[in-house]
Formats: structure tokens, C-alpha cells, sequence
């Protein structure tokens, strides 16, 4: 039996939320394009990330240690795969679309340059001095709209405008943290922004205490953690190995931050009288978040991280490295554009500073070492 999109939206009417972004109530995209027999907008939309260049290229990516570090630390794809599952579980509960929440997580990291947030700012910075600037979030919107070229009828992936809307409405601690919008985002792209945050502070911990560079007893010290390893304690026992103690302890740290939005956000849902996408648009709060209680524990978890983990010199002196990689990589390229790509460089009506920015941009940590060792080492 082959089940139609039609069936598909017929079953999304019958199953999600009211207040849920419904597959048949897309906006569509802004090149118009047939819709597909059997799939559904935003698996569609789905599916054009996975395949894209771009998606591939964030397996060679920074996420905190450098790509190529160690066979089992985080990079962004591996990232970026958590996120989306993390998402999909949490729009599963609230009766959200999976799917449109899936998209948007796996293409929210797209446009991050290599040496992860420390590129960004290197990147910000040589920008600036151009009167412009560099935000990453912003890089994946570009891409996805212009710099992937897949198709012979129009540039980027044509994504649903749900999509983008999500994409441009990213925020966490480290992305757009500040900035307001008019509308509010849809609330499959605010669980997309808790489930950033959940994926990065639990698999920063993993790493971090894989690489040495914190450890259980530093840990012992958070009520979250405590309460996270007596679960653990309570369904295992306490004579687990080292390594399976670590991934239950972090498995129950999600578990719980999941549980706490999810709950959280069921009892804004009521509270506001949300029962449209409209409304959540209209409402100024952010809908989906943790309680107070929760908010408090894993901000002290994160500022542990900045401080013992991000900011440990053996972490900073890597990217340190590829800063400096960056600053003089660009410098290159400005004053010889001959060795940007040309079909990059005249996509660009010779702007050579946009041009640069978005070919340093998509490079994979490993790809600009080796352009750092052919134009600068050899130099």
C-alpha cells in the first residue's frame, strides 16, 4: 500500500496539536515547485539538507575539540544529529511536527565556519573591519538560499519558508542571544533552541570527561548531576563501569531536561490559551522552556563548563591555532582573489570580501590547515 502526502497531511490533521505547524498549512517556498506525491513539505526539506554539501562538510567540523582530535569526541555534525533527535523527541511529546523540527536542527549549524564559535568570532572580526559582519545563523540561512547550487532552476535548496523562519529565529546562550523579534517563532523552532542547548551541555560533558579535562568529582558538586547519577544508581546499582556510569548518568541528565521542558511547556500552553499557530506568534513570552528550578541547575552546569572546559588552555590553544589560521587565511585571499575559487568568486558581482567570507566559512577544519600550509606556511 503506498500512502499518499495527502493521506500523509490527513493524519497530521488527525494527530497534532492545534497549535502545531500542520505539513498542508505551509507557506511553501519562495520558488514555486510542485508538491511531491508521497512526501510531505518538510521531509522534503529534510531530506535536501542531508544531501547537501554543506551537511557533509560539518563532519569535519569543530564542535569544542578540533575535527580529527579523537575518534569519539563530538564534531558539529555528530552535534547537529543530536540535536535533531533530542527535537523530535520533545515536539513528539508536545504533539508538535517532528519533522519541521528535525529540519531546522539539522540545518541550524550549516553556516558555522571552521574552529567552531572562536572561528565565528575571528570571522565577525575580520568582517567588521570591512564595515560587516559574520553570524553563523545567518551563513545557514545564506546557504540554504543561495550558496548550495543543486538545482538547475534555482539557487540554494528552496526551503519550506517555516523552515527558514526557524533558521533565522535560532537562539541559545551562544547564538543571537539577545536579539528580539518582532514575531515569535513558531514553537517547533523554539524546541529546535532547547534542544540545542540540552545536546551541546550534555555532550560537552561526555567529552569533557572522556579528554580529562574535568572529572566525576568536579561534577559531584551540581544538584543536577546528583540527581541525574542517583537515578542512575537507583535502576543499576552502584558497581557499573566507568564509561557506562558516564553514558547513564548523561542519557538520565537528558531524560530529565526533556521531562522539565516538556512538562513546563504543556502548562504555558494552558496558561496562555494557546490553541493556534497564530497565538504562539503573537505571544512575546517563549512558550517552550525549562522551569525556574531546572533553569537555575543547568545554567550552573553550563557556567562550570565555560569556565573548566571551554576556556581550558589545552582547548583554547587548539583553537587559538585556528584563529590565527583564519585572520591570515582571509588576508590572503583579499589581496590574491585569484586563489578563491572563480566560479565562488563571480558568484559574488566581484566582492571580494563576501567572497572570501563565504569560502572560509565552508571550509572543514582540516581544509583550511591545508590552505593555511600551502599560501602562509610556504609563503
Amino acid at each position: 500500500m503506498l500512502i499518499t502526502r495527502e493521506e500523509l497531511e490527513e493524519n497530521e490533521a488527525k494527530v497534532l496539536a492545534s497549535y502545531a505547524v500542520k505539513s498542508s498549512d505551509s507557506l511553501g517556498r519562495k520558488e514555486m515547485e510542485e508538491n511531491d506525491k508521497y512526501r510531505l513539505c518538510f521531509q522534503k526539506d529534510k531530506e535536501r539538507v542531508i544531501h547537501s554539501k554543506a551537511f557533509r562538510r560539518l563532519d569535519e567540523k569543530t564542535q569544542v575539540f578540533t575535527a580529527g582530535s579523537g575518534d569519539h569526541y563530538r564534531t558539529r555534525l555528530t552535534h547537529t544529529l543530536e540535536v535533531a533527535q533530542i527535537a523530535k523527541s520533545i515536539a513528539r511529546q508536545l504533539g508538535l511536527n517532528e519533522d519541521l523540527a528535525e529540519v531546522i536542527a539539522l540545518a541550524h549549524d550549516l553556516g558555522h565556519p571552521p574552529f567552531g564559535h572562536s572561528g565565528e568570532e575571528m570571522l565577525n572580526k575580520k568582517m567588521e573591519a570591512y564595515g560587516s559582519h559574520f553570524e553563523h545563523n545567518e551563513q545557514s540561512r545564506r546557504i540554504v538560499e543561495k550558496l548550495e547550487k543543486s538545482y538547475p532552476n534555482f539557487d540554494g535548496l528552496n526551503l519550506s519558508l517555516e523552515v527558514i523562519d526557524g533558521l533565522i529565529k535560532h537562539q541559545t546562550a551562544f547564538d543571537q542571544a539577545s536579539k528580539k523579534f518582532e514575531v515569535s517563532a513558531h514553537l517547533e523552532a523554539q524546541v529546535v533552541n532547547l534542544a540545542d542547548e540540552i545536546a551541546y551541555i550534555n555532550h560537552d560533558i561526555d567529552d569533557g570527561l572522556r579528554s580529562g579535562l574535568i572529572t566525576l568529582d568536579e561534577l559531584n558538586d551540581f544538584r543536577l548531576w546528583k540527581i541525574a547519577t542517583a537515578s542512575v544508581e537507583e535502576k543499576y546499582g552502584t558497581g557499573l563501569d566507568s564509561n557506562v556510569f558516564v553514558s547513564r548518568a548523561v542519557s538520565s541528565l537528558i531524560s530529565l531536561m526533556i521531562e522539565d521542558i516538556c512538562v513546563q511547556s504543556e502548562k504555558n500552553i494552558q496558561e496562555y490559551n494557546i490553541e493556534s499557530v497564530e497565538d504562539v506568534r503573537k505571544l512575546k513570552n517563549a512558550i517552550v522552556h525549562f522551569t525556574l528550578e531546572m533553569r537555575g541547575m543547568v545554567n550552573e552546569l553550563r557556567g562550570f563548563l565555560y569556565k573548566n572546559f571551554y576556556f581550558n588552555p589545552k582547548v583554547v590553544e587548539f583553537v587559538n591555532k585556528g584563529k590565527m589560521m583564519i585572520s591570515e587565511l582571509f588576508e590572503f585571499y583579499i589581496k590574491n582573489p585569484d586563489k578563491v575559487p572563480q566560479k565562488q568568486y563571480l558568484e559574488h558581482e566581484d566582492d571580494a570580501v563576501v567572497a572570501v567570507k563565504d569560502y572560509i566559512a565552508g571550509m572543514t577544519d582540516g581544509f583550511l590547515a591545508q590552505e593555511h600550509k600551502t599560501y602562509i606556511m610556504r609563503a
